[in-house]
């Protein structure tokens, strides 16, 4: 199964922010229930994430205009991400390696298209297996094979 595979639902959690966005506008967004907010430069392509921990962090030293600074200057720039071209068990280990729950899903241009939540990839992994099990005891049963 693949990424482009997952159902628009699991990949419809996409918030976008610019990069040069203010950060407010970003913690405005993280308290409306997401986890993470994907920037993006004027051409649309991915540049970052803002999480709760990135706006936390520098709300936390900031003074003065430092506390209106940029989501550039917070982001993370280091992102893991996919494409609807990747295995979704591939995906699934790269997000359990770096214990992410969140995992933007970008075009062949580095827009992001979707975001990809760790339930929702383990819920749709669980029901393929699940249907590959039932297939097998079909089988080994000779249900459908007379």
């Amino acid at each position: 199964m693949y990424v482009e595979d997952m159902p628009k639902a699991a990949r419809a959690r996409l918030v976008t922010i610019a990069i040069d966005a203010n950060l407010i506008e970003a913690a405005k967004l993280l308290t409306s229930g997401i986890d993470i907010v994907v920037a993006r430069d004027r051409d649309g392509a991915l540049q970052g994430v803002v999480t709760k921990t990135d706006v936390v962090r520098q709300i936390s030293t900031c003074q003065g205009a430092a506390c209106h600074a940029p989501v550039s200057s917070v982001m993370t720039r280091d992102v893991v991400l996919c494409q609807g071209s990747d295995r979704l068990e591939d995906v699934s280990e790269r997000m359990k390696a770096r214990h992410l729950k969140n995992i933007p899903v970008v075009d062949g241009e580095n827009r992001p298209v979707g975001l990809l939540t760790a339930r929702a990839v383990l819920r749709v992994l669980l029901g393929a297996a699940e249907h590959e099990e039932a297939q097998l005891v079909d089988y080994v049963k000779g249900v459908g094979y007379r």
